[in-house]
């Protein structure tokens, strides 16, 4: 079925032509990454409600063009920027509500989980493990799986959607979830860039919000990382899951005392518990590290708050720069992995640059969803710069860092991809096949653009395989 296309007219959003003043700023001004492409969509709708929606892939319909959708605009790659699309841009829905008999707080794509979504929730008790980064939108990052505070301990944020408002290729706006349109339910969590729809509003189930937040810090010269890994790989599984793992490659912005400066490698646990107590406890493990006594700095248990956490997050992730980024689930033995990753944490080109390794360990069986892959640790690697001339070289050592990795690569998390670089398997290859089954059925005629890569006969596969 077809739905009748409404005039441009209709659209209480604006509408820019390429061509129009005003379009560039709606092409690329709400793009994260200074790294900013070269496609030009044929127009871009900044949509002002649902009813846009709608209007918008109608028109779509009617002008004979493609559709990309764009939420908060921190898709490193740029997806939603495609040649001779619809680029709808969803950043002024940010309408929050939350229903107290449910528990369910109902909020739309752009609305930011750190800076706008955690604030509201906070104020009534409640919390959601959205982004680490305070200005992403939930909208990319739910659709692609939703890697989310505490996500080895608490799970997955697309586990937590427990419906989706979506304006489908037949420019319906229908609601999603387990009873109703469950084939669309189950694609709009994890299949990320690939979603053939638009959400138009999130309804996430919420929990009750930790009392008490604490962070352990342990700063190390890079001559230990070998001892450091193996040590995490041996103890990660057994941590609370109510702590978050994280070890960071970086350059801290202040001098340390015995330490001849650049680059440390940060070992860092977060617990979100119900007391400082529960909390000092649930990190006591950090403290059983062989090379304990080599550490540069020291903090344990030193209590914090998600708003100081996502400070932290912000200032490593600065507005303005140019980001190039890939990732891994890595799958091997500490002996095969280590060695593997040793490039990526070692020898990073800038001092801005990070290359961080979070446990998922010990991971826990995943509901129906699209999204489907992972394993015990996840790497990613952010390259960030200001200058373009840099941008060959960063590529080549990003893409021969990822390389060396090949041997003990499950697959890759879509939230820190770019296809058009390198593309490897992101779902298992039932879910894949289940995903381009439905996606046949819903979008026969491609109306969506899917995913942008360099090789669509190659997606979900590892090439070296």
């Amino acid at each position: 079925m077809t739905a009748s296309s409404p005039p441009a007219a209709a659209l209480a959003g604006k509408l820019h032509r390429r061509g129009d003043i005003g379009y560039e700023a709606a092409r690329v001004g709400r793009v994260f990454n200074g790294r900013r492409p070269e496609r030009y969509p044929a127009a871009v709708l900044l949509a002002e409600s649902a009813d846009d929606v709608v209007a918008g892939v109608r028109l779509a319909r009617r002008e004979g063009w493609q559709v990309a959708v764009r939420a908060g605009g921190h898709s490193w790659a740029a997806w939603s920027i495609r040649d001779e699309a619809l680029l709808i841009d969803l950043g002024a829905l940010r309408e929050i509500s939350y229903d107290e008999q449910t528990g369910v707080v109902s909020a739309a794509p752009a609305v930011q989980g750190g800076a706008e979504l955690d604030p509201y929730l906070a104020e009534r008790g409640r919390f959601f493990n959205g982004g680490h980064c305070p200005t992403v939108g939930i909208g990319g990052f739910l659709l692609q799986g939703g890697q989310g505070w505490c996500a080895r301990g608490w799970g997955w944020a697309s586990e937590r959607v427990v419906a989706v408002d979506v304006v489908t290729a037949d420019g319906e706006l229908v609601r999603a979830d387990a009873e109703q349109n469950s084939d669309l339910y189950w694609a709009a969590r994890g299949s990320g860039p690939g979603f053939f729809g638009v959400v138009t509003r999130f309804h996430l189930r919420t929990m009750p919000r930790p009392a008490a937040f604490a962070h352990t810090v342990h700063l190390y010269p890079l001559e230990v990382f070998d001892e450091v890994m193996a040590w995490l790989y041996e103890m990660h599984a057994s941590v609370s899951p109510d702590v978050e793992i994280v070890t960071v490659s970086l350059t801290p912005s202040d001098p340390i005392p015995g330490h001849d400066g650049g680059r440390v490698l940060a070992v860092t646990g977060l617990a979100m518990c119900s007391s400082q107590a529960e909390a000092q406890e649930a990190l006591r493990p950090f403290e059983t590290c062989p090379v304990l006594d080599r550490a540069l700095v020291r903090a344990d248990a030193v209590p914090t708050t998600l708003a100081e956490q996502r400070l932290l997050q912000a200032e490593a992730n600065p507005e303005g720069h140019r980001y190039l980024v890939d990732n891994a689930w890595l799958d091997g033995t500490p002996e095969a992995v280590v060695p593997a990753i040793r490039t990526a944490f070692l020898d990073l080109p800038t001092p801005e640059a990070f290359t961080i390794w979070f446990s998922m360990a010990p991971l826990r069986e995943l509901p129906d969803m699209a999204m489907s892959l992972q394993s015990e640790a996840y790497l990613a690697t952010y390259l960030v710069y200001r200058d373009e001339a840099d941008d060959d070289e960063h590529r080549r050592w990003l893409a021969d860092s990822m390389h060396r990795m090949e041997p003990v690569t499950l697959g890759q998390y879509l939230g820190d991809s770019d296809h058009t670089r390198r593309q490897v398997r992101f779902m298992t290859d039932d879910a894949w096949a289940r995903y381009q089954r439905i996606r046949a059925e819903r979008d026969p005629d491609g109306l969506f653009c899917g995913y942008l890569t360099s090789d669509p006969h190659t997606l979900n596969q590892n090439h070296w395989m």
